[in-house]
């Protein structure tokens, strides 16, 4: 069995950090590594987390200190992990079984790099957006897998290296283009919402954050030699509105 490493990043962000914990914690698949990387928090994270480590059931490695931001946070929780499959995770599993659906899509299917599946997008306990781009096609029809559900082979990462940090937004986009650009790796999709994702990050923040996101968005196509990136912009942007307007069958 493939121990399945949930890398997750905090700062000052207790009350998500507990509902986080308590999802994966009720997670049926027996080997998972929770590692946690904390940007050095002032209120009750650092307290949560060594509350956690004592009575998870699950290895627990975690750390707290500055960073650059949150792509430069990730990278320092990639380096805390050692499991086969590796997982960026801040929000909430909405199912017991995610990560063992996932793992088996994985396990079970020797000719793809990792899994994707569905989310959602929710402010409280109100649904914004549904996130749900389907089986895998091209980058240039403006698909692209929701970043929060990828679980990627620790190969991916050992060959195709860690996340930008002078992006600031897209850096997680600019990753995923890296290694899916030349359609040599394969990934499976589990057409399920799994994973709801905490509204207002980064990137959904507000309407200027969305707008730099799809400028580093375009800077991250050029920079990986896709042609025609303005209409891959386009068709992108046209893919993300129709999450807010379209449901799920």
């Amino acid at each position: 069995m493939k121990t399945v490493s949930l890398i997750l990043t905090t700062y000052n962000s207790g009350k998500n950090l507990a509902s986080t914990l308590e999802s994966i914690e009720k997670q049926d698949y027996p080997d998972i590594e929770v590692n946690i990387k904390d940007g050095g928090s002032t209120d009750d994270t650092i307290k949560m987390i060594k509350e956690y480590k004592e009575r998870s059931r699950y290895l627990v490695n975690w750390v707290s200190r500055s960073d650059e931001g949150i792509y430069d946070a990730m990278n320092q929780g990639y380096a805390l992990s050692s499991g086969d499959i590796i997982v960026f995770f801040n929000d909430f599993f909405l199912c017991h079984d995610a990560v063992s659906k996932m793992a088996a899509l994985i396990e079970g299917d020797t000719g793809c790099v990792g899994a994707h599946a569905d989310l959602i997008y929710a402010d409280g306990e109100k649904i914004v957006r549904y996130w749900k781009m389907g089986p895998q096609k091209s980058l240039y029809a403006g698909w692209m897998p929701g970043h929060p559900t990828l679980f990627l082979k620790r190969e991916v990462y050992e060959n195709y290296g860690l996340y930008k940090t002078e992006y600031r937004i897209a850096a997680d986009y600019e990753f995923m283009i890296r290694f899916l650009k030349d359609g040599r790796n394969r990934l499976a999709y589990l057409p399920e919402n799994i994973i709801r994702m905490y509204y207002g990050g980064t990137s959904t923040s507000s309407t200027g954050s969305y707008l730099a996101s799809l400028k580093e968005g375009h800077q991250a196509l050029k920079e990986n030699g896709l042609r025609f990136a303005f209409v891959i912009d386009v068709l992108r942007t046209l893919r993300v509105l129709l999450q807010f307007v379209k449901r799920p069958s």
